[in-house]
């Protein structure tokens, strides 16, 4: 099979595996509606009651899964074809920790009270500063070591200010609120935090295709990708925007999801031709399978409480990439 052949391939499969997970995940709940209830609800027909739990409660849950797996997935591909490291991710520039640095803090002041906005907001802003230090500290350098450096520092400055957030919140039920929120959820989400979220991570997704050529080029250095006519200061830019903005927007919505821009790339890249370019989309796909599973795992695995998404991904993500990790490292 061609290459051309074998990506048409593995997207084709991937989108089928995501319409499953989708599926699967519109019709567990702890109300069971059965398959008929679902599809004459799904077409306009059904009870008052099938309609509300599944566009109401469950529709947006899906639509958020699908988008913030689909941009961790991707940002997670982006970092490890532009720092040339395969374990590069999102947090390891800091925008992770940005990011959620910014939710609390909206959490921490009580500034989520007073309008939905204000919490994906300040996520998006704590993102874009945290990548502000990170060219702040990297000045002209275009050195990937260099990135990664600054960016561990800034992840660690951000990991400690939410420490000193729960450790100074002025009462235990908003360090609680905190911490739930840390552990990432997607439970009680409604259409109002899709609408929020989606603009952003699409906007991170379009800006991270867009430089999937130049990805490629930098996989012979930065002299070989200068040679080649990359700017490399506009396609850092690009990608680093990218990655604020539409990371920035997920954790607003979900909470902090690890592990999942991480494992994804290393399930995707054996089936592919190992180029950072071929990699972006199909990332993105299985990205937003893994967290729809993993979204149905939470409601299917029996506790007392319903388990935290951040803490599935977690378990799951482990095991599998320390099995690629054994199985694939003569080929880095």
């Amino acid at each position: 099979m061609t290459g051309s052949g074998r990506s048409i391939g593995l997207i084709a499969t991937l989108v089928v595996v995501l319409l499953v997970a989708a599926a699967l995940s519109l019709s567990v709940g702890t109300a069971s509606l059965g398959v008929e209830r679902t599809l004459a609800a799904l077409t306009g027909g059904g009870d008052a009651t099938a309609r509300t739990i599944l566009f109401e409660l469950r529709l947006p849950r899906v639509l958020l899964a699908l988008g913030v797996g689909a941009m961790l997935g991707i940002a997670g591909a982006a970092m490890q074809g532009y720092l040339r490291n395969p374990l590069a991710e999102p947090s390891v520039l800091g925008a992770s920790n940005g990011a959620a640095l910014g939710a609390v803090a909206a959490l921490y002041f009580g500034l989520a009270a007073l309008h939905p906005a204000l919490l994906p907001a300040l996520a998006i802003g704590g993102a874009l500063l945290a990548l502000l230090l990170l060219f702040l500290l990297a000045g002209r350098s275009e050195s990937a070591l260099t990135l990664i450096l600054a960016g561990i520092a800034i992840g660690t400055l951000g990991g400690a200010a939410i420490s000193l957030a729960l450790n100074m919140s002025p009462n235990p039920f908003a360090a609680m609120e905190i911490m739930s929120w840390l552990l990432g959820s997607l439970e009680d989400r409604s259409m109002q935090h899709v609408l929020l979220a989606l603009p952003c991570i699409a906007v991170g997704i379009m800006l991270l295709v867009w430089d999937g050529r130049a990805l490629d080029a930098l996989t012979l250095g930065e002299d070989g990708a200068r040679s080649l006519g990359v700017d490399l200061k506009r396609t850092r830019l690009r990608l680093l925007a990218g990655v604020a903005i539409g990371v920035g927007g997920a954790v607003a919505v979900s909470g902090a999801i690890g592990f999942v821009g991480l494992v994804v790339p290393h399930l995707i890249r054996p089936l592919t031709d190992r180029s950072p370019s071929s990699i972006l989309l199909p990332s993105a796909l299985a990205g937003a399978a893994l967290l729809a599973i993993a979204d149905v795992a939470v409601r299917v695995i029996p506790t007392t409480n319903e388990l935290k998404l951040g803490v599935v991904t977690a378990f799951l993500g482990v095991p599998v990439f320390l099995f690629h990790l054994m199985r694939e490292r003569r080929l880095w």
